[in-house]
Protein backbone atom coordinates (compact mmCIF):
# COMPACT_ATOMS: atom_id res chain seq x y z
CA UNK A 1 0.00 0.00 0.00
CA UNK A 2 1.02 3.43 -0.91
CA UNK A 3 3.44 4.47 2.09
CA UNK A 4 1.73 8.20 2.70
CA UNK A 5 -1.21 6.22 4.05
CA UNK A 6 0.32 3.09 5.86
CA UNK A 7 2.27 3.90 8.31
CA UNK A 8 0.36 2.76 11.34
CA UNK A 9 3.08 0.17 12.59
CA UNK A 10 2.62 1.36 15.97
CA UNK A 11 -0.87 0.66 16.07
CA UNK A 12 -1.56 -0.84 19.38
CA UNK A 13 -3.69 -3.61 17.58
CA UNK A 14 -6.01 -5.38 19.48
CA UNK A 15 -3.91 -7.53 22.17
CA UNK A 16 -3.42 -11.46 22.85
CA UNK A 17 -3.28 -13.55 25.84
CA UNK A 18 0.20 -14.08 26.72
CA UNK A 19 1.61 -17.38 24.58
CA UNK A 20 4.51 -19.37 27.32
CA UNK A 21 4.44 -22.28 24.66
CA UNK A 22 7.43 -20.90 23.32
CA UNK A 23 5.86 -21.32 20.03
CA UNK A 24 4.50 -18.33 16.90
CA UNK A 25 1.59 -16.38 18.06
CA UNK A 26 -0.50 -13.45 16.94
CA UNK A 27 -2.86 -12.66 14.65
CA UNK A 28 -2.75 -12.03 10.47
CA UNK A 29 -5.31 -10.29 8.70
CA UNK A 30 -5.91 -10.72 5.00
CA UNK A 31 -8.76 -8.87 2.38
CA UNK A 32 -8.89 -5.52 -0.10
CA UNK A 33 -7.93 -2.26 -0.28
CA UNK A 34 -8.94 0.88 -2.11
CA UNK A 35 -6.08 3.08 -2.62
CA UNK A 36 -4.09 5.65 -5.14
CA UNK A 37 -1.90 4.45 -7.87
CA UNK A 38 0.88 6.69 -7.14
CA UNK A 39 2.19 9.00 -4.65
CA UNK A 40 0.11 12.05 -5.14
CA UNK A 41 -2.73 10.64 -7.69
CA UNK A 42 -6.02 11.46 -7.63
CA UNK A 43 -7.23 8.56 -9.31
CA UNK A 44 -7.73 4.92 -7.32
CA UNK A 45 -7.32 1.51 -7.83
CA UNK A 46 -8.07 -1.91 -5.89
CA UNK A 47 -5.26 -3.31 -4.36
CA UNK A 48 -4.33 -5.99 -1.64
CA UNK A 49 -4.91 -5.68 2.02
CA UNK A 50 -2.19 -7.62 4.32
CA UNK A 51 -1.79 -6.59 8.36
CA UNK A 52 -0.10 -9.56 10.95
CA UNK A 53 1.48 -9.39 14.33
CA UNK A 54 3.82 -12.24 14.87
CA UNK A 55 5.43 -12.85 18.41
CA UNK A 56 8.32 -15.68 18.71
CA UNK A 57 10.49 -15.42 22.33
CA UNK A 58 9.83 -11.80 22.90
CA UNK A 59 10.13 -10.68 19.53
CA UNK A 60 7.71 -9.48 17.48
CA UNK A 61 7.09 -9.12 13.48
CA UNK A 62 4.66 -6.77 12.29
CA UNK A 63 3.66 -6.26 8.50
CA UNK A 64 1.40 -2.94 7.61
CA UNK A 65 1.03 -3.64 3.63
CA UNK A 66 4.18 -3.34 1.76
CA UNK A 67 6.09 -2.07 4.96
CA UNK A 68 7.58 -4.28 7.60
CA UNK A 69 9.56 -3.87 11.03
CA UNK A 70 10.38 -6.28 13.63
CA UNK A 71 10.23 -5.38 17.71
CA UNK A 72 13.28 -6.91 19.64
CA UNK A 73 11.72 -6.15 22.73
CA UNK A 74 8.39 -6.67 22.79
CA UNK A 75 7.75 -7.49 26.05
CA UNK A 76 9.47 -3.95 27.04
CA UNK A 77 8.08 -0.41 27.01
CA UNK A 78 10.96 0.17 24.49
CA UNK A 79 10.56 -0.44 21.21
CA UNK A 80 13.95 -0.86 19.02
CA UNK A 81 14.23 -3.03 15.35
CA UNK A 82 15.02 -3.16 11.77
CA UNK A 83 12.17 -1.99 9.50
CA UNK A 84 12.08 -1.91 5.83
CA UNK A 85 9.81 -0.83 3.05
CA UNK A 86 8.89 -1.07 -0.54
CA UNK A 87 7.64 2.38 -2.11
CA UNK A 88 5.71 1.65 -5.31
CA UNK A 89 7.00 3.04 -9.14
CA UNK A 90 5.10 5.79 -10.98
CA UNK A 91 5.24 5.58 -14.35
CA UNK A 92 3.65 6.86 -17.63
CA UNK A 93 1.30 4.30 -18.06
CA UNK A 94 -0.85 5.80 -14.75
CA UNK A 95 0.11 9.34 -14.64
CA UNK A 96 -2.33 11.83 -16.70
CA UNK A 97 -1.08 14.13 -19.40
CA UNK A 98 1.51 15.93 -18.81
CA UNK A 99 2.53 14.01 -15.66
CA UNK A 100 2.83 10.88 -18.10
CA UNK A 101 5.61 13.10 -19.81
CA UNK A 102 8.02 12.82 -16.83
CA UNK A 103 10.48 10.14 -16.61
CA UNK A 104 9.53 7.34 -14.46
CA UNK A 105 9.88 6.93 -10.81
CA UNK A 106 11.22 2.59 -10.31
CA UNK A 107 9.88 1.11 -7.38
CA UNK A 108 12.02 2.02 -4.53
CA UNK A 109 12.88 -0.73 -1.41
CA UNK A 110 14.10 1.32 1.75
CA UNK A 111 16.18 -0.30 4.90
CA UNK A 112 16.83 0.77 8.01
CA UNK A 113 15.46 0.91 11.88
CA UNK A 114 12.59 2.46 14.33
CA UNK A 115 12.53 3.34 18.36
CA UNK A 116 10.00 3.70 20.47
CA UNK A 117 8.11 3.84 23.31
CA UNK A 118 4.96 2.61 24.59
CA UNK A 119 2.88 3.42 28.34
CA UNK A 120 -0.12 3.61 30.05
CA UNK A 121 -3.17 1.15 29.46
CA UNK A 122 -5.21 -0.74 31.82
CA UNK A 123 -5.27 -4.56 31.73
CA UNK A 124 -6.73 -5.12 28.01
CA UNK A 125 -4.69 -2.42 26.90
CA UNK A 126 -7.00 0.32 26.47
CA UNK A 127 -5.36 4.12 26.51
CA UNK A 128 -1.87 2.78 25.68
CA UNK A 129 -0.28 5.40 24.01
CA UNK A 130 2.95 5.03 21.54
CA UNK A 131 5.49 6.91 20.02
CA UNK A 132 8.23 6.07 17.55
CA UNK A 133 10.45 7.51 15.13
CA UNK A 134 11.31 5.63 12.01
CA UNK A 135 13.96 6.18 9.75
CA UNK A 136 14.28 4.32 5.87
CA UNK A 137 17.10 4.83 3.13
CA UNK A 138 16.62 3.49 -0.34
CA UNK A 139 18.79 0.79 -1.33
CA UNK A 140 17.51 0.16 -5.10
CA UNK A 141 18.74 3.17 -7.01
CA UNK A 142 15.22 4.45 -7.40
CA UNK A 143 15.31 7.79 -5.39
CA UNK A 144 18.82 7.19 -3.05
CA UNK A 145 17.15 9.35 -0.14
CA UNK A 146 16.11 9.07 3.06
CA UNK A 147 12.15 8.99 4.87
CA UNK A 148 11.82 9.78 8.35
CA UNK A 149 8.17 9.71 9.85
CA UNK A 150 7.46 10.29 13.60
CA UNK A 151 4.30 8.55 15.02
CA UNK A 152 1.98 8.63 17.65
CA UNK A 153 -0.83 5.91 18.45
CA UNK A 154 -3.60 5.07 21.01
CA UNK A 155 -5.95 2.50 21.79
CA UNK A 156 -9.09 3.91 22.64
CA UNK A 157 -11.46 1.19 23.02
CA UNK A 158 -10.66 -2.33 24.04
CA UNK A 159 -14.31 -3.36 25.44
CA UNK A 160 -15.15 -7.22 24.87
CA UNK A 161 -14.62 -8.27 21.13
CA UNK A 162 -14.77 -4.98 20.23
CA UNK A 163 -11.40 -2.40 19.79
CA UNK A 164 -10.49 0.80 18.19
CA UNK A 165 -7.46 2.38 17.60
CA UNK A 166 -6.02 5.86 16.26
CA UNK A 167 -2.88 6.81 14.64
CA UNK A 168 -1.43 10.18 13.56
CA UNK A 169 2.13 10.69 11.85
CA UNK A 170 4.48 13.42 10.00
CA UNK A 171 7.28 12.65 7.31
CA UNK A 172 10.52 13.98 6.65
CA UNK A 173 12.19 13.81 2.97
CA UNK A 174 16.03 14.57 2.09
CA UNK A 175 16.54 16.53 -1.07
CA UNK A 176 17.70 13.37 -2.94
CA UNK A 177 13.70 11.72 -2.22
CA UNK A 178 12.34 14.93 -2.61
CA UNK A 179 13.38 15.92 -6.15
CA UNK A 180 12.32 12.63 -7.49
CA UNK A 181 9.09 12.46 -6.45
CA UNK A 182 8.21 16.75 -6.29
CA UNK A 183 10.75 18.43 -8.14
CA UNK A 184 10.98 19.18 -11.89
CA UNK A 185 14.24 19.76 -13.85
CA UNK A 186 14.78 22.57 -16.78
CA UNK A 187 14.84 19.29 -19.05
CA UNK A 188 11.88 17.68 -17.46
CA UNK A 189 10.15 21.08 -18.09
CA UNK A 190 10.51 21.71 -21.66
CA UNK A 191 9.81 18.02 -22.20
CA UNK A 192 6.82 17.84 -20.78
CA UNK A 193 5.35 21.40 -20.39
CA UNK A 194 4.94 21.61 -17.20
CA UNK A 195 6.96 24.35 -14.82
CA UNK A 196 10.73 23.81 -13.50
CA UNK A 197 10.54 23.48 -9.68
CA UNK A 198 13.60 23.19 -7.30
CA UNK A 199 12.94 21.79 -4.18
CA UNK A 200 15.11 20.72 -1.24
CA UNK A 201 15.02 18.48 2.16
CA UNK A 202 11.72 19.25 4.17
CA UNK A 203 8.31 17.85 5.82
CA UNK A 204 6.59 16.13 3.13
CA UNK A 205 2.89 15.44 4.89
CA UNK A 206 1.19 14.81 7.90
CA UNK A 207 -1.59 12.17 7.84
CA UNK A 208 -4.08 10.34 10.30
CA UNK A 209 -5.67 7.09 10.60
CA UNK A 210 -7.96 4.86 12.51
CA UNK A 211 -8.25 0.86 12.94
CA UNK A 212 -11.26 -1.09 13.68
CA UNK A 213 -11.50 -4.37 15.04
CA UNK A 214 -14.23 -7.21 16.26
CA UNK A 215 -13.73 -10.62 17.03
CA UNK A 216 -16.40 -13.59 16.25
CA UNK A 217 -14.68 -15.59 18.66
CA UNK A 218 -11.31 -16.58 19.66
CA UNK A 219 -10.12 -17.23 16.16
CA UNK A 220 -11.61 -15.45 13.89
CA UNK A 221 -12.41 -11.66 13.14
CA UNK A 222 -12.60 -8.96 10.77
CA UNK A 223 -10.76 -5.51 10.58
CA UNK A 224 -10.73 -2.48 8.90
CA UNK A 225 -8.83 0.57 8.48
CA UNK A 226 -8.86 3.96 6.86
CA UNK A 227 -5.82 6.24 7.16
CA UNK A 228 -5.64 9.70 4.87
CA UNK A 229 -2.14 12.09 4.35
CA UNK A 230 -1.57 15.73 2.89
CA UNK A 231 1.24 17.13 1.41
CA UNK A 232 2.41 20.46 3.27
CA UNK A 233 4.99 22.70 2.70
CA UNK A 234 7.13 22.83 -0.30
CA UNK A 235 5.85 19.43 -1.46
CA UNK A 236 2.17 20.94 -1.79
CA UNK A 237 3.60 23.32 -3.98
CA UNK A 238 5.04 21.02 -6.50
CA UNK A 239 3.50 21.03 -9.78
CA UNK A 240 3.30 16.96 -9.74
CA UNK A 241 1.08 17.84 -6.52
CA UNK A 242 -1.19 20.59 -8.26
CA UNK A 243 -1.90 18.57 -11.45
CA UNK A 244 -3.21 15.77 -8.63
CA UNK A 245 -4.56 15.75 -5.33
CA UNK A 246 -2.60 17.12 -2.27
CA UNK A 247 -4.58 14.65 -0.12
CA UNK A 248 -4.55 10.67 -0.15
CA UNK A 249 -6.94 8.43 1.28
CA UNK A 250 -6.49 4.67 2.00
CA UNK A 251 -9.41 2.45 2.94
CA UNK A 252 -9.23 -1.42 3.98
CA UNK A 253 -11.23 -4.52 5.24
CA UNK A 254 -9.58 -7.77 5.74
CA UNK A 255 -10.60 -11.22 7.97
CA UNK A 256 -8.60 -11.84 10.92
CA UNK A 257 -7.23 -14.90 12.32
CA UNK A 258 -5.68 -15.38 15.75
CA UNK A 259 -3.49 -18.23 16.81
Amino acid sequence: MPAAAQQALGSTIAPEEPDDSGGVSGFVAVGGAVQPQYEGSDEYQLGPFALANLEWRGMELQLRGLRARVDLFADSPLQFGPAISRRQRRNDRDTPFPLSRLPDVKAAFEVGGYVGYRFGGDARGRGETAFDLTVLQDVSDAHDGLVATAQVSYAVVRSGRFFADVDAQVSYGTGKFMRTYFGITPAQAAASGIAAYDIGSGLRDVAAGTTLGYQFNERWGLLGRIGASRYIADAQDSPVVALSSKIQVTSGVGVTFRF
